[in-house]
């Protein structure tokens, strides 16, 4: 596990996404994996609630559990988000993991304090467009997720993921004791619930289970490039 250094938040305050093309347009998902119990992810951390109020970004903060041992049990933490981690370093041909680090559309891999670098990724990635037109409906206990492409797209997987807008936590052990740190859009479920084609239309209907956000991600296996996205708050 290594340690990498986090910087400012302000170049971030200028971000706007630019304007989105013919197609669907794109948001940008940001993933933040992150830990209560490691000093370097607060400023992060930080960032992420400022990332959580911009139009066009969903901003998904994933609690690792391998921090754990050090003093602090993360009370988000779960191991399939270190899993998913895990996932995305096999898939860049990486053999180790680190916090914070934040992957954007799937495919940048960034330290995520660098507010600078993080910056950069969401401007070239703000306005894209996918021919992906996707809609999520909820009623009575069920997500229905329908999409369909108008150009030819690679096989997707379809992940749901419910989250929690905002929590702090107290923390009174490991590296971080002493302080209160706020968590936004804090994973609490992260589920594949199936694949398409990318040809015929797609009409999924899901369990969804209690009130608050979701999110649809239609991904590239690996996981790799994240093609389509889409959020429900209501």
């Amino acid at each position: 596990m290594r340690l990498l250094p986090a910087m400012g938040l302000a170049a971030l305050s200028s971000f706007a996404p630019p304007p989105a093309g013919a197609d669907s347009p794109l948001p940008v998902v940001v993933e933040l994996f992150t830990s209560q119990g490691c000093s370097s992810c607060p400023p992060a951390d930080a960032m992420m609630a400022e990332l959580a109020k911009m139009d066009g970004i969903i901003a998904l903060s994933l609690h690792v559990d391998y921090w754990d041992y050090i003093g602090w049990p993360d009370s988000f933490a779960s191991p399939a988000f270190s899993a998913r981690q895990e996932a995305y370093a096999r898939a860049a041909g990486e053999r180790m993991v680190y916090t914070p680090q934040i992957i954007v559309g799937g495919t940048d891999r960034l330290v995520g304090g660098d507010a600078v670098a993080v910056m950069e990724r969401l401007h070239a990635h703000g306005g894209r467009t996918t021919p992906v037109a996707l809609h999520l409906s909820r009623e009575g206990g069920r997500l229905r997720i329908e999409a369909e492409a108008r150009e030819a797209v690679p096989p997707l997987v379809v992940h749901v993921v419910r989250y929690d807008p905002h929590e702090e936590v107290e923390i009174t052990g490991g590296e971080n004791a002493g302080l209160t740190v706020a968590y936004s859009n804090i994973v609490t479920a992260w589920e594949r619930v199936g694949e398409w084609d990318g040809r015929a239309p797609l009409s999924l209907e899901v369990p969804l289970d209690g009130e608050g956000p979701v999110a649809v991600l239609l991904q590239e296996p690996g996981p790799g490039r994240i093609r389509a996205a889409a959020l429900l708050e209501e």
